[in-house]
């Protein structure tokens, strides 16, 4: 049970290993949980949650799978993030009354995509036409000149960049599930709370990363094409998780600074 694990650090949750939904998310389950917690008064209005990495051991889940629970959570007007000190509870029920509608996790997303967009990037890789890799060439300088005026014309113009990919497959099913997953990406509330702070953060498409993609098509480079795509998803999920944690990392640093300055003074 969930309940016992979370006992065992020192909170007074109890509750049965929840039936699965209908979704089968289970970073669902983890926030319809806490929800729960939150609701029966076992958190306190103005009470800290539990650290990501506590509530990660405690559920046996990944951090990301927390962050998506989090995130659900504060959706929903329950829980307030605040950088540098904690999540902390600010409502018992969600307003409206009721849980707004989930979507796929931004995680969840990437890796799936993780999974699906390398092996098109290697099909497109002995597939693509000139004409196609023209195309892609212009959305790389698109990327770029967009970076610095309008992130989010930069961002749509990766997500021509990864459809022109799906598309050199000359594979329906391929685009079909590419486009999806990035239709699902545009709708889901979680995914567009978490590129909210991502921008916040500065992140914006990498040009470097697409380029490397666009080289290894060039060269007709099933493999090169394969790990290219892989290693750039990899980087975006790194860089989501850290957009969350780095104002929390930048006041802990000025913190640690402070106090070094103040004891050097007193040394």
């Amino acid at each position: 049970m969930w309940g016992i694990r979370l006992a065992e650090i020192g909170l007074t949750i109890y509750t049965p290993i929840m039936a699965k939904t209908e979704s089968g998310r289970l970073y669902e389950r983890v926030a319809d949980d806490l929800a729960a917690a939150i609701a029966a008064g076992r958190f306190d209005i103005g009470q800290r949650l539990p650290a990501e990495r506590v509530l990660a051991q405690s559920y046996s889940v990944s951090r990301p799978t927390i962050r998506e629970a989090l995130i659900a959570l504060e959706l929903d007007g329950l829980v307030e993030v605040r950088m540098g000190s904690g999540v902390y509870v600010v409502a018992r029920l969600p307003r409206g009354g009721k849980a707004s509608e989930t979507d796929i996790g931004p995680f969840e997303l990437l890796e799936t995509r993780r999974a699906i967009e390398p092996e098109a990037c290697a099909l497109a890789a002995v597939r693509v036409t000139d004409e196609e890799l023209e195309e892609l060439a212009r959305l790389v300088a698109e990327m770029q000149e967009e970076n610095g005026r309008d992130v989010v014309m930069s961002e749509d113009a990766d997500r021509r960049f990864h459809l022109g990919i799906a598309e050199a497959t000359q594979n329906s099913g391929m685009v079909a599930v590419v486009k999806m997953l990035w239709d699902a990406r545009a709708r889901s509330p979680q995914y567009q709370l978490m590129s909210a702070k991502a921008l916040a953060a500065g992140v914006k498409p990498r040009i470097d990363e697409h380029a490397v993609i666009l080289d290894a098509l060039r060269a007709r480079d099933p493999e090169a094409a394969r790990a290219a795509m892989r290693a750039h998803l990899t980087r975006v999920l790194e860089a989501l998780m850290q957009a969350t944690e780095v104002h929390e990392i930048e006041q802990a640093q000025a913190r640690i600074a402070a106090h070094r300055k103040k004891y050097a003074a007193i040394a």
